[in-house]
């Protein structure tokens, strides 16, 4: 289905798309203080961010729900959680040394420690959410996300994502999102803020749902 919001052409990705999707996340995850942790060279984590992203969107698109607008200059990609999601660790681990080579420790660290406190009750998870740098602080991340919310309210299901800096954490603030516990990475790295938009009650919405913190190994 394809959604027209105002000026904003919000539409289904297809793997047309793939290639300007792949930059544009690769650009707008360039900085900040996870991307310093993850890959301190910034030479270096531009071409480790092109190969992880390039990942991510063929995945997404495959697995999950990938979203873009009509000028492909933003993209979120989604994935129905409706039950705890198995993990193929050893392929997921070869996946990761192949992508980032030395730097792969801290991805999987990363990734570990996404899946150990990912919540359990059903709900869709925004694995990314991005926009061109160039093209940001104009409300198309928001629109993007309200797209989305939109099906979520007419399933009964919530949302929940990963904030990885104050800037987007605000964002989802305001998007109705609320702030669970955080996740700090080991080895000095910085604080994830755990967000969840809960699903419509007669009170209001559902509350961040208790997490168990599960292991896996990779």
């Amino acid at each position: 289905m394809t959604v027209s919001n105002h000026d904003l052409l919000v539409r289904p990705a297809t793997t047309a798309d793939a290639g300007p999707l792949i930059g544009v996340l690769a650009e707008a995850f360039h900085e900040g203080p996870l991307a310093d942790w993850l890959i301190p060279d910034p030479a270096d984590r531009r071409t480790v961010y092109y190969r992880y992203f390039k990942d991510a969107v063929y995945h997404g698109l495959e697995h999950g729900q990938v979203y873009t607008t009509g000028d492909q200059t933003a993209v979120a990609i989604w994935y129905p959680r409706l039950e705890p999601a198995p993990v193929d660790t050893r392929s997921r681990l070869a996946t990761l040394e192949h992508i980032a080579g030395p730097y792969a420790p801290k991805f999987v660290l990363l990734e570990e420690m996404f899946d150990a406190f990912h919540p359990d009750e059903p709900h869709h998870y925004l694995a990314y959410l991005a926009v061109d740098p160039t093209r940001q602080n104009q409300g198309i991340g928001a629109a993007l996300l309200a797209d989305q919310h939109r099906r979520l309210d007419q399933l009964g299901l919530p949302a929940y994502l990963e904030a990885s800096n104050m800037r987007n954490r605000r964002l989802y603030l305001r998007l109705g999102y609320h702030a669970g516990p955080t996740i700090v990475l080991p080895t000095q790295g910085p604080v994830i803020w755990r967000m969840w938009r809960g699903a419509p009650t007669s009170g209001g919405r559902s509350p961040f749902p208790r997490t168990r913190p599960h292991r896996r190994s990779l």
